[in-house]
């Protein structure tokens, strides 16, 4: 996966997560496509930006995934994800995949 930047890993995990979670009806097996692309786009800022960056991105990535719940609530589900993927995706062109 050399040539996909690690934001679009990292906004396609919370998406494919939440997708898994809600049409499998097993938020576990959400959560284990979530920690995948998680790993993969960690390894990919880490290779790009460095040790302290890629751990920046990666709470950022937890954050995001924790922090939809309650956004949720206020805008709905999707709209949700798809604001968190988009801030993470953001976050790492900014801080690694722009590079």
């Amino acid at each position: 996966m050399a040539g996909v930047p690690a934001g679009v890993v990292a906004a396609g995990g919370l998406v494919g997560g939440y997708s898994v979670a809600r049409w499998t009806k097993r938020r576990p097996l959400g959560g284990v496509a979530l920690a995948a692309a998680g790993a993969v786009a960690a390894r990919g800022w880490r290779e790009k930006a460095g040790n302290g960056t890629a751990a920046a991105l990666s709470v950022a990535y937890v954050a995001a995934f924790a922090g939809s719940h309650p956004l949720a609530k206020k805008i709905g589900a999707w709209p949700s994800v798809f604001a968190v993927a988009g801030g993470v995706a953001l976050a790492s062109w900014a801080l690694a995949d722009r590079r």
